[in-house]
């Protein structure tokens, strides 16, 4: 057995209903992965890499989710596919184990970090508590976790989107598995943290000879962590082999257009006669940290200090730093999503002194996209009447109106109009971003805060998105404040940039000087971590 792969996918299929209205999300897949290998699987959303990673776990909605005869998933020379349910427990979390896409959604939110890491610990090496604790404070300080013996309390919501991913990581790797699936797992981290755990998957697959399945739509990441590639599209691996030549001299007509879709293009020239439209001076968040039975406050978190810029009418300000600097918190305090002290004026209205019912017909003209969509979207409701709750709420038109609206502003997103009828666990990651998308510009308003928006997609869906914001803004002469890890997307959206690390605004200017003329060392860190991650990762990944 030691010469056979650890891993064999062979023809695997994925069938989810039955009858007519049965659809294939996966035909004929196969690829091996053999001891210490790493494969990645890219393609656009929807592809079907995901479903592929959950059918090797067995962790599909059976019996709604089946494999039509034929298909095969052998780990270590046991099939999986119809295996007892003892034997996948035993695998799951311990011999395999996967990050998910979205943490947020993943990580239970009624436990703490230290009790989800060590649940697996507990069932699968019976680690005391205190050996248990002691090997969840190594993970998440492995992992990157700032002041990790604090981080032991909190709760998923209290963490940054980077902050849970890295969580996510660390419960993966707690058993030290044989194979790690990894589904997008720098996806909602920056680039130089993107760095620090592409170096770490690598030190730590040479240090256990790990598998490592990485799912992914960054083909920059392909280049620097995987020597084999395998690309998806409709379901079906359209083409596979080694990285340097399937990404040099691509044969299929799809991996051609994949290459060739990056966010390109600079924002449209900024009128000089443009208005203010938002001014925000002296912004400052801070949470309190609550302990005891009484529920005393006993210190302060600081997640934005005294954060101050402008906003002109069609203008684009990208707002970049790393994972817990404070980007989204600036965004939800502007909005009074989080409370939040200073000034925010907006049309000479400071935001954060209207009353509730003043600020709620305000919010008509202040949209945000959030950065989970899947956890944003109420799951019992379908995505028309998503799209539809804000002219709903805001009593803007009728009932033929709205509907009209809501296949309109599909469109503008590249979604079916049909699909409206349809639920968010429908759809796939880059699908509900597109959804949240929609219904922030239903309303089509003045300011829209975008949170991460184009992190869940991939390559050619990002560059149709970037273009998309672009004409809407145009069109609409919107104001978009664009938070994002990416620099790539942030260079081709915005006419100006702020720098955030640590809750403080470290430098900001127009796009063209933070990009060519940086002045803190810390956006130099960034933007050197962005044009080349093999100056982090050098020595450590192999090509």
């Amino acid at each position: 057995m030691s010469d056979s792969p650890l891993l064999e996918v062979k023809n695997l299929a994925v069938r989810f209903g039955n009858g007519p209205g049965a659809v294939d999300a996966v035909r004929g897949v196969s690829f091996t992965l053999d001891r210490g290998e790493t494969l990645a699987l890219v393609g656009e959303s929807g592809s079907g890499k995901s479903v592929t990673a959950l059918s090797i776990l067995q962790l599909l909605p059976y019996p709604f989710a089946s494999h039509p005869a034929g298909s095969s998933i052998v780990f270590d020379g046991r099939e999986l596919i119809g295996a007892p349910a003892k034997t996948l427990r035993g695998i799951r979390g311990n011999r395999i184990a996967m990050v998910f896409q979205e943490p947020m959604t993943s990580l239970n939110p009624l436990h703490t970090v230290e009790k989800q890491i060590a649940e697996t610990l507990y069932i699968h090496k019976k680690l005391s508590r205190t050996a248990a604790r002691a090997r969840v404070l190594e993970l998440l300080e492995l992992v990157g976790i700032d002041d990790a013996e604090r981080r032991l309390s909190s709760y998923p919501h209290q963490l940054s989107g980077g902050q849970r991913q890295r969580v996510m990581i660390a419960m993966a790797l707690a058993n030290e598995p044989d194979i790690l699936i990894a589904d997008e797992p720098t996806t909602a981290v920056d680039v130089t943290i993107q760095a620090q755990l592409l170096k770490l998957l690598a030190d730590l697959q040479q240090r256990l000879g790990m598998a490592l399945l990485f799912i992914t739509h960054d083909l920059n990441i392909v280049r620097k962590i995987a020597p084999n590639v395998a690309v998806m599209q409709k379901g079906e691996i359209v083409e596979i082999g080694p990285t340097a030549r399937v990404l040099k001299t691509p044969n299929h007509p799809y991996t051609q257009r994949l290459i060739a879709a990056e966010p390109t293009g600079v924002p449209s020239v900024l009128s000089p006669n443009a208005q203010e439209i938002l001014k925000v001076q002296n912004l400052n968040v801070v949470f309190p940290i609550r302990k005891g039975i009484f529920n005393r406050v006993t210190d302060t978190v600081v997640a934005v200090k005294d954060a101050a810029f402008t906003l002109r009418t069609g203008e684009t300000l990208g707002v970049v730093g790393e994972s817990g600097s404070g980007k989204t918190s600036l965004g939800l305090g502007i909005l009074r999503l989080i409370p939040a002290s200073g000034q925010a004026l907006f049309d000479g209205h400071d935001l954060l002194k209207l009353s509730n019912s003043d600020m709620r017909a305000m919010r008509r003209h202040l949209q945000i996209v959030f950065q989970d969509p899947y956890g944003s979207l109420s799951p019992r409701m379908s995505i028309g009447q998503i799209i539809a709750e804000g002219l709903v709420a805001h009593n803007i038109g009728d009932k033929d109106e709205r509907e009209a609206r809501v296949i309109e502003v599909l469109r503008e997103v590249e979604l079916d109009p049909d699909t409206r009828h349809r639920y968010p666990h429908e759809f796939s990651g880059g699908q509900r971003q597109r959804v949240a998308i929609a219904r922030a510009l239903v309303l089509k308003p003045r300011v829209v805060i975008l949170d991460e928006p184009t992190s869940a997609l991939d390559v050619s869906i990002q560059k149709q998105i970037v273009e998309l914001l672009r004409g809407l803004q145009q069109r609409y002469n919107m104001a978009y404040i664009f938070i994002s890890h990416d620099l790539r997307v942030v260079r081709a959206m915005s006419h100006h940039v702020l720098v955030m690390r640590r809750g403080a605004i470290v430098e900001q200017g127009s796009a063209e000087a933070i990009f060519t003329q940086a002045k803190h060392p810390y956006t130099q860190a960034l933007l050197t971590a962005a044009i080349d991650l093999k100056a982090v990762t050098d020595g450590t990944v192999r090509q």
